[in-house]
């Protein structure tokens, strides 16, 4: 086999180490209303979000707070969620407490979602 010559030196592969990633899903406007309750669906996150297959073991790759203003802030670091995924389970959890027909999820900006 003839030896692969590459202009300017050795080829050399690099793998792409998967960044912080952080979505915002904003609940503020049917929490004041007493429609959507934040604190069920921040336990609602915590029991279904999967990990490689597996739901609710978060460990020190996801970590999901609340603030004072009904914003639940999903972080990862070296996991990758896709934004759908956080949009899945946020209709999956309307579904179930009924409040889906009137609710709607829409992305306000690239990382975040607002109800």
């Amino acid at each position: 086999m003839p030896n692969k010559i590459t202009k300017g030196g050795s080829a050399k592969t690099s793998k792409k180490v998967p960044q912080k990633q952080k979505y915002i899903i904003d609940a503020s406007g049917p929490s004041r209303d007493k429609i959507f309750d934040s604190a069920a669906f921040e336990k609602f996150l915590h029991d279904k979000v999967k990990i490689n297959g597996r739901p609710g073991q978060l460990g020190d790759i996801v970590t999901i707070s609340r603030s004072d203003d009904h914003k639940i802030t999903i972080t990862t670091s070296t996991h990758v969620f896709s934004k759908r995924y956080m949009k899945y389970l946020t209709k999956k959890f309307m579904k179930q407490h009924r409040i889906r027909d009137w609710l709607r999820v829409v992305a306000t900006d690239p990382v975040s979602r607002h109800v």
